[in-house]
């Protein structure tokens, strides 16, 4: 049996025989049932994208969340514009969480909703203790879920009429020392360990994409690695690794077991997750005594795209390397790494403390 008929089986009232019948989409039919639910199951198909959305539809189907046949469609949508797992996680999520808060304060129907719903779920959020940045994805997921409605004609556009956003704080990507990264570097004894901290200093990769990475996307001879898809952007991209990430990742290359499929694995396991890297490196920045530097293994990644930039790469070629689909995103670096703004700076305090102000 499937993985995907076992899921179907646990539930009561969904049976894994219900096949064929198209999912309704935007404008149509508004009572999503169960049934709708297991039509949109192609047999055989464990594509992990089609595993979450089964997960997530039966989730929000044996739910009593008001305006949950909304929910159906919408994820529905999301799944058929081919959003990734991730992706229809966090919509979920946020989406529900909604729900359960006007749910709480009365409301039975998705229609009845106002702009002070939503604004007063926004606040509910804040109070929680939410960062900005998570309190405006969340805003964005529901804002983006009700819009699908409000151009169906199904809710009231007064809801999204006026403009309601969450300004994050503009902080800098924090970046290691160059002192701290050699101390790093110093302590990692273990293979696997340090190719995998290296191919991240030296490539910018996301650590997903790094988990994601088979020994046929790696090019040692030319030092390169496929990225077919990346995991945030679904771009795929080329990056390259230096001298001693090679030799670390050949040394790596050698003791690991060939017919693992993906090229850094845990030892019982295919492949290792977020959680265990994240120990990882916690446990070598205690050993390199860098535990209150309030380092993250994602600051490998900043690392990497700030000494390239102080090494004079422009930052359209560092756009590249990073996978931003927006150059603004990158130009956050050059705000860490302007030299010409630090001389100036040093160059008007030296006349400044020689007393040479005001033209003298």
């Amino acid at each position: 049996m499937s993985p995907t008929a076992t899921i179907l089986e646990r539930h009561n009232g969904l049976p894994a025989e219900w096949r064929g019948a198209p999912v309704e989409g935007r404008g149509g039919r508004a009572d999503l049932d169960a049934r709708s639910v297991g039509s949109v199951i192609a047999p055989r198909s464990e594509r992990p994208e089609r595993k979450v959305f089964i997960k997530l539809s039966i989730q929000a189907r044996l739910s009593d969340l008001p305006g949950k046949r909304f929910l159906l469609r919408y994820l529905s949508h999301l799944y058929r514009n081919n959003r990734r797992p991730s992706t229809l996680e966090l919509n979920y999520t946020g989406i529900r969480l909604f729900l359960e808060f006007i749910q709480r304060q009365g409301v039975t129907r998705l229609e009845e909703i106002t702009r002070g719903s939503l604004e007063a779920f926004i606040e509910h959020e804040q109070d929680r203790g939410l960062k900005p940045n998570s309190v405006r994805g969340r805003l964005a997921q529901v804002k983006a879920f009700l819009r699908f409605f409000v151009e169906s004609e199904e809710l009231d556009p007064r809801v999204l009429s006026k403009r309601l956003s969450i300004k994050p704080p503009e902080s800098l990507p924090r970046a290691m020392d160059p002192d701290d990264v050699r101390e790093l570097l110093s302590v990692i004894d273990h293979v696997r360990n340090r190719a995998m901290v290296l191919m991240l200093l030296r490539t910018g990769m996301r650590i997903g994409e790094l988990l994601d990475l088979r020994e046929a996307d790696l090019d040692l001879r030319e030092r390169r690695v496929l990225i077919y898809e990346a995991q945030k952007t679904r771009v795929g991209r080329v990056v390259f690794f230096s001298d001693d990430a090679r030799e670390a990742l050949q040394a790596w290359l050698r003791k690991r077991i060939p017919v693992k499929p993906f090229v850094f694995y845990a030892a019982s396991r295919e492949r290792l997750t977020y959680a265990a890297c994240r120990v990882m490196f916690v446990k070598y920045l205690k050993r390199a005594g860098l535990s209150h530097k309030g380092y993250t293994i994602h600051c490998l990644r900043h690392t990497f795209a700030s000494e390239l930039l102080n090494s004079g790469m422009r930052l359209e070629c560092l756009q590249h390397l990073l996978g931003h689909t927006s150059l603004e995103v990158t130009r956050r670096y050059a705000r860490l790494t302007d030299r010409t703004r630090e001389e100036e700076y040093f160059r008007a305090m030296t006349i400044i403390e020689k007393g040479g102000v005001d033209g003298q």
